[in-house]
């Protein structure tokens, strides 16, 4: 495969080539979501100290499960469980080391502190605000496939375009997207 096939194949078909022993392929599945599953452990754990451990943990568990996966859903969501589940193991292991007086005094609540509610709150701002930044049609494409999680095959039915159109369209859509965000322009309200 080409670059541009990698780039703009779905999730699915980058699980297939990858279990058929593709690495390049898996690779682009890890360069899709690390970011996201990065700054998810980054924000539960107030600091970067172990996300980076966790991350790699992370995509070690996607990479020996990946015959698991199931395509009724999407990757993302499947990743994402299994980022959440090595998260939770994470904090039982640093129970096992925090002595019983110590567990009573600072109990851990499943529920985001207000910190992480405000933080949450802003993250989608700055993501609406981005969104915003870009063409009608750009916000639109992202917004079916990454929110929405529509396949390029329904994207294209519901838009009456050619796939070859929405692929591009949807890759120019996200290089843009990382451009505002890895510019670090100040944001418009």
């Amino acid at each position: 495969m080409e670059v541009e096939d990698y780039i703009v194949a779905e999730d699915r078909v980058l699980v297939q080539l990858a279990l058929k022993g593709d690495d390049t392929a898996f690779e682009y599945l890890f360069n899709r979501y690390r970011d996201a599953i990065h700054c998810l452990f980054v924000q539960k754990m107030g600091g970067a100290n172990d996300a980076d451990d966790l991350l790699q943990e992370t995509f070690i568990k996607v990479y020996i499960n990946l015959h698991r996966y199931n395509a009724l859903y999407t990757f993302g969501q499947w990743v994402y469980t299994i980022a959440r589940n090595t998260f939770v193991d994470y904090v039982r292991r640093r129970q096992d080391d925090i002595s019983i007086d110590e567990r009573f005094t600072a109990p851990v609540s499943p529920a985001p502190t207000p910190e992480e509610s405000v933080i949450s709150l802003q993250q989608r701002k700055q993501i609406e605000s981005y969104l915003n930044r870009l063409s009608p049609r750009y916000r639109q494409l992202i917004r079916m496939r990454f929110f929405d999680e529509y396949s390029y095959d329904e994207i294209a039915e519901k838009l009456n375009l050619p796939m070859g159109t929405v692929k591009t369209q949807i890759h120019r859509a996200r290089e843009q997207m990382c451009q505002l965000i890895s510019s670090g322009e100040p944001l418009l309200n």
